[in-house]
Parts: structure tokens; C-alpha cells; sequence
């Protein structure tokens, strides 16, 4: 008899082709809407394994109703939606998708800065609503990019990454992360700084680390405060990490220049949210892997993930590695 497995959303058509003759696939049929939770609280009960996206809430009340789950893969880097340490003590395996999109997702970052740094989408907006009369001598001026300095908080695989893009601008490269990377300092040329530091004298704050308890609301009002009126702020890590409305604050009395965010605490975004109503923040729907190559390349791992977990094996993408030594 072939395990069930819930998917939580159309994903793309190679990994259903990898799952299906493995597994028994019940596949909410959407793609742009999630499983309501009632739905998977039902379909869960007599499931073996879950493929689910971040925006599937995966909880200890959800695992009470799942006792043949034996995996959760999520199909993305972060896995905050998670409750690891309650699958781990259920002896459920809980894996991600690492690697196959740093280099797409750390494209956007870039992107991302430039675009808030040059007003990208405000001069879009500015020349489509048919404001552009003439040539003026400081319409529409930004930040330089090429030769400034660049803070990355958290020096991970995309922190690196994005580190490597900095060099092609010739730009001074800072990091703080929770332990030194001296081979990262090596190769990158870059420089340690502490978090405060690192504020004060960056042109641009990238974010890209975590989100755990540590670093909720990493950046409020105080660190804000030590950025230059000059400085662009880019969040292409997870919400939360900013204090929103410290940053709508700063933003708007002009204590800091822009920001750019492919990310925020509640997803999707309101359309009223306060953020959205300024002229200096730039703002993407969460699409920092989006490139069709690393969306299917993240679908397949996740269901490789799965099936390892399905018939015994340790999946390559293994978060909570206790399950498989036995300490779960």
C-alpha cells in the first residue's frame, strides 16, 4: 500500500511526476490560494508524509491530528511555519530546500537595493502617471551604489552570495553574523563589524538572516537610529526581523533614505499597510526565488526529500537531524 501524502498547493509538474508513483498524492488543486486550515485539518489525519509551503501554519495542534505523519518537507529555505521542536519529539522528520536557490535569491537582494537606491519603481510610477514634463537637474536623485558601503547581517549562503555581487561594484563589504567567518573574510574580502557598527556606517543594510527568537525585531527604533539619513535598508530575509512601524517611522521623518522589502510580518501584505503608502519603500510580493529554474528545482528537492523519508532513508535536506540519530 503506497503512503499518503498531502500536498498543500499546485506546485510545479515535476515533482508530482517524482511523487506519484511512489505515493497516494491528495494535491489542493490551486495555486495561488493556500489550503484552507480546516481542509488540511481533515486531510492530515491518515497522512504519512506533507509537502507544504511557508505559508502552511504546521503546529502542534495540526500534528494532534496526524498520527501516521512521518515528514514534513517544506518547500522553501526558512521553515519558521514549522514547529521542529514538537515534530522532533513526535520522531517526524521536517526537511527544506537549501542551496538550489542562493544565487536567485541573492540576484533579487541586489536587484532589490539598486532598485530602492535609484528610485526604480517610484520613477516608474512617476513617468506612467504622466508626471515627466522636462528634464530637471535633481529629479528623482538616489544613492550611488558603486563604491559604497554594504552591511549584510547573517553571512549565510545567500549572505555570501550577495557579498560575491557587491565586489563587481567595488563596494566595502561589513557582515555581522552570530559567530566570525574568517574564511568567508578571506575569500570575500570582507569584514566582521558588531551590529552597531555595522548601522552606523553601511549605505546599505541587507538583512539576511533567520527569523528565530533571537532575531525578531532585530532592527526597531534604536537601530534605526543609528543608520545614516542616507542609508537603504533591504529585508529579503523574513518578516519580522523588522520592526514595521519603527521603519514606517524612520522612513518618514527622513531618518533613514529607503527601504526595500521582499518581505513582511503578515503575508500577503495588506494593502493598507502604512509601509505601502510611501514613496520610499519598494516592495515585492515575497519573490525572492522566483525564477521558474529555482522554483522547480525547490518543488523536486522537496519531493526527493519526501520519498527519502518515506522509505527509510535520511533525506539530504534534513533539518532535525535527532530524528534520524535516535534523539528525536
Amino acid at each position: 500500500m503506497k503512503p499518503k501524502v498531502v500536498v498543500t498547493r499546485k506546485v510545479p509538474d515535476r515533482a508530482i511526476e517524482l511523487l506519484a508513483p511512489h505515493c497516494e498524492l491528495d494535491v489542493w488543486p490551486e495555486e495561488e490560494a493556500p489550503i484552507p486550515r480546516e481542509v488540511l485539518e481533515r486531510k492530515i489525519r491518515d497522512a504519512d508524509g506533507l509537502y507544504c509551503l511557508l505559508t502552511d501554519t504546521v503546529d502542534r495542534t495540526l500534528l494532534d491530528l496526524a498520527p501516521r505523519l512521518r515528514i514534513i518537507s517544506n518547500m522553501a529555505v526558512g521553515y519558521n511555519n514549522i514547529d521542529v521542536a514538537e515534530a522532533t519529539r513526535r520522531n517526524i522528520m521536517v526537511t527544506n530546500t537549501p542551496d538550489v536557490l542562493t544565487e536567485t535569491t541573492a540576484d533579487l537582494t541586489f536587484a532589490l537595493l539598486m532598485a530602492a537606491a535609484r528610485r526604480i519603481t517610484e520613477a516608474e510610477r512617476f513617468l506612467r502617471d504622466g508626471k515627466w514634463k522636462t528634464w530637471s537637474p535633481m529629479l528623482l536623485t538616489g544613492q550611488d551604489v558603486y563604491g559604497a558601503t554594504l552591511g549584510i547581517i547573517g553571512l549565510g549562503r545567500i549572505g555570501s552570495a550577495v557579498a560575491r555581487r557587491a565586489r563587481g561594484y567595488d563596494m566595502r563589504v561589513l557582515y555581522h553574523a552570530t559567530r566570525r567567518n574568517e574564511q568567508a573574510e578571506r575569500e570575500l574580502g570582507v569584514r566582521y563589524a558588531g551590529l552597531d557598527e555595522l548601522l552606523a556606517e553601511s549605505d546599505f543594510v541587507v538583512i539576511m538572516t533567520p527569523l528565530t527568537p533571537q532575531t525578531r525585531n532585530l532592527i526597531g527604533a534604536r537601530e534605526l537610529a543609528l543608520m545614516k539619513p542616507t542609508a537603504v535598508l533591504v529585508n529579503a530575509a523574513r518578516g519580522g526581523i523588522v520592526d514595521e512601524r519603527a521603519l514606517y517611522d524612520a522612513l518618514k521623518e527622513g531618518r533613514i533614505w529607503a527601504a526595500g522589502l521582499d518581505v513582511f510580518e503578515e503575508e500577503p501584505v495588506p494593502t493598507d499597510h502604512p509601509l505601502l503608502s510611501l514613496p520610499n519603500v519598494t516592495a515585492l510580493p515575497h519573490i525572492g526565488s522566483a525564477s521558474v529554474r529555482t522554483r522547480t528545482r525547490m518543488a523536486e528537492l522537496a519531493a526527493e526529500n519526501l520519498l527519502d523519508g518515506l522509505a527509510g532513508r535520511v533525506p539530504k535536506c534534513l533539518v532535525n537531524r535527532e530524528v534520524a540519530d535516535g534523539r528525536g
